[in-house]
């Protein structure tokens, strides 16, 4: 199966940026649309074989650069930088809005559902919380909510490099805390992405790949753990929001999401919170990367279950 999407285009959206998007269309009559937010150094070009897989099941598929990554351009966003100005979270909020906006315009009578993996998930969980009325469910994939005293002093860490250090610069603690903890903790790893996938292939295009695996900046850190904390308080969800179906995958083997325990954890807050459609399932011996993962067709094609059932 290829990986590459048939159409790459831009979308404007507010600020200057200058999206660079991708769009896979569905096989014959489109049944639903996912709009994909992706991961933290890396980018959307990485997500065309599930397109295709989704494609192959009437859903068309879009995805596009978060701004500091990939191809995307923006004021004041360099690359590993969502914004120099301090307001990342609201930017990158607006950039989905933008691209949510031009899928509705394209397909106006089509369920359009979100997905996002790890920081994309973080980004699709509180999109949703704050646009429910836009959306048909979400998928959130190997996000990790918990923030907790770890979160707390890492946030503490990070203000005092950008007091030192500056907001555009690559922050020299968390990478060490977060990507180098997460490689020493695979056994015997050949490469410092291991925990990334157990396919050695997949793991190999990561680190070749110039546009991944970047040291992000203290300024987009802090917006990651901003997204963190929001993303777990479900409490004062909206009705629409906690009527939304929502789709929560980890793995066993992923020491982002504490072996997939965050992800359950998540699940329980939204459960305790009213949310009256929530799924969760763990793959037992998967990493972080679910869709680059040797169990990679099973969890696209439970996916795929899951949003027929919703669209039904």
């Amino acid at each position: 199966m290829t990986t590459d999407f048939a159409e790459q285009f831009e979308i404007a959206a507010p600020g200057g940026a200058a999206l660079n998007a991708y769009h896979q269309p569905a096989t014959g009559d489109v049944r639903a649309v996912v709009q994909i937010n992706h991961g933290l150094a890396e980018h959307a070009a990485r997500y065309g074989r599930f397109a295709h897989a989704l494609s192959a099941k009437g859903v068309a598929v879009y995805a596009h650069d978060h701004r500091g990554h990939g191809a995307t351009t923006a004021p004041n966003a360099p690359p590993g930088s969502f914004s120099t100005d301090g307001d990342g979270v609201a930017k990158i909020m607006a950039d989905v809005n933008a691209v949510n906006a031009h899928v509705r315009e394209r397909h106006p009578q089509s369920p359009v559902l979100a997905f996002g993996h790890s920081m994309g998930g973080l980004i699709t969980m509180n999109y949703a919380l704050r646009n429910p009325d836009r959306l048909a469910g979400a998928a959130v994939w190997n996000a990790n909510f918990s923030g907790g005293l770890a979160g707390r002093a890492a946030r503490l860490i990070l203000k005092w490099e950008r007091m030192r250090l500056g907001n555009d610069v690559p922050s020299r603690m968390l990478p060490k805390l977060t990507f180098g903890q997460w490689a020493k903790s695979v056994p015997n790893r050949r490469t410092d992405f291991d925990w990334l996938s157990d396919i050695d292939a997949q793991v190999d295009a990561y680190v070749a790949d110039p546009l991944c695996g970047w040291d992000a900046s203290v300024g987009m850190w802090q917006d990651v753990f901003a997204m963190i904390f929001a993303g777990g308080e479900v409490g004062d969800a909206s009705s629409s929001a906690r009527a939304l179906p929502f789709h929560l995958v980890g793995g066993g083997k992923d020491p982002a999401t504490d072996g997939g325990k965050a992800v359950m954890a998540q699940a329980e807050r939204l459960r305790r919170a009213g949310f009256a459609d929530v799924s969760a399932t763990i793959y037992p011996d998967t990493a972080h990367e679910t869709l680059n993962s040797s169990i990679a067709d099973q969890a696209i094609g439970e996916f795929a279950s899951w949003l027929d059932a919703r669209i039904a």
